[in-house]
């Protein structure tokens, strides 16, 4: 008898340590995504550092680990979850089925959201729509637009529900970027309305735009960039690690200004390159050509729909062989500025936490209108100095290698440039020949 109340006591005890008990959620960490309904929450447990997220649809639970740490990036992981189980749910229904008046509404926002960007991705891998114009379009549905929709019936949503939305976004943003919001919000109803989902669109607001341009510098404020980038190399930065690791998110070379950066400020204002494809140059990507004119050809990834070489101004040649020179790694594939990062999302923020203490330290945060200067200062810099110093270049060849638009050139670019500056040109008086 006393072996059987044993052996019972010793299954008992393992009972309590069964790995289903691992796999339940600490109702602590138990955390509901705002705008969407409570059946869909992250949680944690103790077989996983990651969070885990589950939702009710279709009558039955489904889980999926987020592969994430982060409390952020897991709600957002489980936004996507959601919105891919509905349309799971909703894919086997006719087109009829869906238009009809009973189960029409079935489809949230969400859903909807779900197909449209599915759609936006097909157009991506057609070459219609740029790479990063889709991650942009999930970004701002994931940080506010699902946030605020994602649970409602799209019948529901009304022209003041619009106007608050907009007007909420604009207490912390530009009215170009509450404009962004709004047109993402728009192709989504107007994609609600083409499946039979909604009989019409509501109003949506119109935001009058106010562009603000993001300030070129001087070529007297450049070279004391140049300088103090110089000066600063090997210095540690002067905010604390916590504060740093919050910036950069990874620790970067106990947080001293690299040698990269006086490369990259050269580079970006004689390639005219965006601070995105600067992280993503590589020595593959790069030609040396000599003659009657020296510059470098860079032969980057498709931007933006833009997929013609670079050339680039003279300086930008010395540059690059003092990269090849000092530079450690400097293979086909190594990348041009901090190498040894291969996260080049990393890289970027790297670049920019450190370029705005060589902001901070020379005084030029701030450009004369009081808007603050940033990383992408430094290729509005590049295209202004072309317009203000370039002899006879037209918009065209400017925007072309610039991977940009003509339109664009004139409404932000050269909207810095002002009539004294060209005052030479204005006042030149054409000769005729005798």
């Amino acid at each position: 008898m006393l072996q059987y109340f044993t052996h019972y006591a010793t299954h008992a005890a393992n009972d309590r340590l069964i790995p289903r008990e691992r796999t339940v959620p600490i109702p602590a960490t138990i955390t509901a995504v705002h705008g969407y309904p409570s059946k869909l929450a992250v949680y944690k447990i103790a077989a996983s550092k990651y969070w885990q997220v589950r939702c009710w649809v279709a009558g039955r639970t489904h889980k999926r680990s987020t592969k994430t740490t982060s409390l952020p990036l897991a709600q957002r992981f489980a936004r996507w979850f959601y919105e891919d189980q509905l349309v799971k749910q909703l894919a086997p229904q006719t087109a009829t089925q869906i238009a009809a008046p009973a189960t029409k509404h079935q489809l949230t926002f969400g859903a909807i959201a779900a197909q449209v960007y599915a759609n936006e991705h097909a157009r991506m891998e057609r070459g219609e729509f740029g790479a990063g114009s889709l991650r942009m379009f999930r970004n701002r549905l994931d940080a506010k637009v699902l946030p605020y929709f994602g649970a409602m019936d799209p019948s529901s949503i009304t022209y003041q529900m619009l106007q608050e939305f907009a007007q909420e976004i604009s207490k912390k943003h530009s009215t170009t970027t509450v404009s962004h919001y709004l047109i993402i919000v728009r192709k989504v109803l107007v994609h609600a309305v083409r499946i039979g989902a909604i009989e019409q669109t509501p109003d949506i607001p119109k935001i009058k735009i106010r562009s603000s341009s993001r300030g070129a510098f001087t070529p007297t404020e450049y070279w004391q960039l140049l300088r103090a980038a110089r000066a600063l190399r090997g210095v540690k930065h002067p905010a604390s690690n916590k504060a740093m690791r919050k910036q950069i998110k990874q620790a970067y070379n106990d947080h001293r200004m690299p040698q990269d950066m006086a490369w990259a400020i050269s580079l970006m204002v004689n390639c005219f390159l965006r601070p995105g494809d600067l992280t993503k140059l590589k020595h593959r990507h790069v030609e040396v050509l000599r003659g009657k004119n020296t510059y470098l050809r860079l032969t980057l990834p498709e931007t933006k729909l833009h997929s013609a070489p670079i050339v680039t101004l003279r300086p930008a040649v010395r540059v690059y062989q003092q990269i090849c020179k000092l530079q450690p790694l400097t293979k086909p594939n190594d990348y041009l500025l901090l190498p040894d990062l291969k996260n080049r999302t990393h890289a970027l923020a790297v670049l920019s936490t450190m370029f705005n203490w060589v902001l901070q330290h020379t005084g030029f945060k701030l450009n004369p209108h009081g808007h603050p200067r940033s990383l992408y200062s430094l290729r509005h810099s590049a295209i202004t100095f072309r317009l203000l110093y370039g002899q006879g270049i037209d918009l065209v060849t400017l925007a072309r290698n610039a991977r940009t638009s003509v339109e664009v050139i004139n409404n932000h670019y050269a909207s810095t440039v002002t009539g004294e500056q060209n005052i030479a040109m204005l006042q030149s008086r054409r000769t005729h020949a005798a």
